[in-house]
């Protein structure tokens, strides 16, 4: 079992920028990858970013350009700098990491954190 805690959110202005950190309790490295997610009131969650052992990244259209995943194996920390935020990229933000075994693909998630962007 895997713990994962974010932190880092917060309230901001527009143009702002903010960085999430995710701290997981095992070795991330032992996991095919991480990313983050978010969900906005009333909306289903989404994929925001994510990256894979294997160091490829994958960015939300919305998001291109402005946020960046990167992580930190010795803390087995990931991060998510996210600049030039917008009002709709409020939402509380997720954690994930994710592997598979036999039976298939499986997730581990953190609590969330909320990020809020004030026009």
């Amino acid at each position: 079992q895997v713990q994962l805690v974010e932190s880092g959110g917060g309230l901001v202005q527009a143009g702002g920028s903010l960085r999430l950190s995710c701290a997981a309790s095992g070795s991330i490295s032992s996991f095919n990858g991480m990313g983050w997610y978010r969900q906005a009131p009333g909306k289903q969650r989404e994929l925001v970013a994510t990256l894979t052992t294997g160091g490829s990244t994958s960015y939300a259209s919305s998001v291109k350009g402005r946020f960046t995943i990167s992580r930190d194996d010795a803390k087995n920390t990931v991060y998510l700098e996210m600049n030039s935020l917008k009002p709709e990229d409020t939402a509380v933000y997720y954690c994930n990491t994710y592997g598979y075994n036999y039976r298939g693909r499986f997730d581990y998630w953190g609590q969330g954190t909320q990020v809020t962007v004030s026009s």
